[in-house]
């Protein structure tokens, strides 16, 4: 069975950024990305009201690293120390080695590479760290820059459901997207 072992937080560096573990620290951020309208166009949940709900939400982020049931990562630039996202492995399905994606970048930073970056050095940690076996990924098909992303990184669309989600009095569609680590060997 998968398990998220490591006794320090994993910190992950590409040539722009630098993927280190949330803090309390981090929630006028995180409140700042689930309060704008176009980070949360595509995310199909309310919006927080307060920084208390976005502190609540930051301490149920880091209760699920501490407890092993999934990782989340800040994305900072570089440079200049700035955080401009998030991105988490945020659901496990131990028995099957099987991680669940999902990422939010401010506006600013889109369209600029940095998304892919992120995704990419997760995946790598978790196919060749983590022991991960495949990642899936849960896409409101409208959102064509998020399902851009996921093929870039070679994810596959597996599955499509209609109306299957049901958000603010709309049934929602939903599709499924898939990347398997081919060449790795579970050593479980």
């Amino acid at each position: 069975m998968l398990e998220l072992k490591f006794d320090k937080f994993p910190v992950l560096e590409t040539d722009r950024l630098l993927l280190r573990q949330l803090t309390m620290d981090d929630v006028p951020v995180l409140f700042e990305m689930r309060t704008n309208p176009l980070t949360n166009l595509y995310t199909d949940r309310p919006k927080m009201k307060t920084l208390e709900e976005a502190a609540e939400k930051m301490k149920t982020i880091i209760a699920m690293v501490d407890n092993r049931d999934g990782i989340a990562w800040a994305i900072d630039l570089k440079e200049s120390k700035k955080q401009i996202g998030e991105i988490s492995f945020w659901r496990l399905i131990k028995e099957h080695y099987r991680a669940e994606i999902g990422y939010s970048l401010h506006p600013d930073y889109w369209q600029k590479g940095y998304a892919t970056e992120a995704a990419q050095a997760i995946i790598d940690y978790g196919f060749s760290t983590l022991n991960i076996h495949s990642i899936e990924a849960n896409v409101n098909p409208n959102n064509v820059a998020s399902t851009k992303l996921l093929e870039k990184l070679k994810f596959v669309r597996e599955a499509y459901f209609r109306e299957n989600y049901y958000y603010d009095g709309k049934f929602l569609d939903s599709a499924i997207y898939s990347l398997v680590n081919e060449h790795g060997k579970i050593n479980g």
